[in-house]
């Protein structure tokens, strides 16, 4: 009985593993060919050769997208912007979180309903802007930071995290005489590294491929974001083709190499984080 189950048990294991590298190829296909259509040339794209390989080989669009000083400029200075946007979050997410996860706080109900509230009822684009020019942050970098500072759907899985660590390592922190201060510093943070490090991923992809806030705050090209950047290229390129003007690239070859620009920062970040991630989601859900 044993080896059949044993048999049934390996069966299984292998045909699962079937299905998830079947999974993991259709997952892949897309990036494939954009990646292939980023290196391709104009007529192989125009004449549908290009599939999940280069044809025609060629780096022009990527020599159009890197050749340009103020791109790189950009591409830099959203890097800097993300990570300062990611370290302010997570500075007021944890200072959020760690307070309304103690069930001694006066009024913390509210406050946590109050935050919740925030999902379902969403002002608009005109109010919102309305209040960023009120205080008076238009064209400046903090309209890009100050009104997506603190997200309540992250603010409720970093409390859920804290609201899941053992409520006796508190206790012993303060029989010990550290301060709320010290107990958040000492032990919360540490012991919460997987949410912090899950939801500072999320926090940096959001700004990382945020557009919108640019469009509606900024003027200046200095504050423009690699997103604008490549968004201007690819207009260019557009109306470059509408009047005539005789090119080896087309919108479908800047597009593709701009996907790729985008996207390889957290390709790169995403694997030094990704032991955290799963861990974090779930110790995130046990406790609500």
């Amino acid at each position: 009985m044993s080896e059949v189950n044993s048999k049934s048990s390996k069966m299984f294991q292998i045909v699962l593993g079937v299905i998830f590298v079947i999974i993991t190829i259709l997952t892949l296909i897309p990036i494939l060919r954009v990646v292939s259509m980023s290196v391709s040339s104009k007529n192989a794209i125009l004449t549908g050769k290009v599939f999940v390989y280069p044809v025609e080989f060629t780096l022009e669009a990527y020599q159009k997208v890197f050749g340009n000083s103020n791109f790189i400029k950009s591409f830099l200075y959203t890097i800097i912007l993300t990570g300062g946007y990611t370290l302010i979050c997570m500075a007021m997410t944890i200072l959020a979180a760690y307070p309304l996860s103690k069930k001694n706080l006066k009024g913390g109900k509210l406050i946590m309903t109050l935050f919740v509230l925030t999902m379902y009822f969403n002002p608009g684009i005109i109010p919102t802007y309305l209040n960023v020019k009120d205080f008076n942050l238009l064209d400046t970098v903090w309209a890009l930071i100050i009104p997506g500072a603190l997200s309540a759907y992250n603010l409720i899985i970093m409390r859920s995290f804290f609201l899941g660590i053992d409520e006796s390592l508190y206790e012993a922190a303060y029989i010990d005489g550290c301060t709320h201060w010290k107990t958040l510093t000492k032990i919360a943070i540490p012991l919460a590294v997987p949410a912090i490090a899950t939801l500072s991923l999320f926090y940096a992809v959001s700004r990382w491929n945020g557009i919108s806030d640019v469009l509606y705050y900024i003027n200046s090209s200095e504050l423009f974001t690699v997103q604008m950047k490549l968004k201007q290229m690819m207009d260019s390129v557009a109306i470059s083709m509408e009047e005539g003007q005789s090119s080896q690239l087309i919108a479908d070859n800047i597009k593709s190499a701009s996907i790729v620009v985008s996207m390889t920062p957290m390709l790169i970040a995403y694997p030094f984080i990704q032991k955290y991630f799963t861990k974090g989601i779930m110790l995130g859900a046990v406790k609500g």
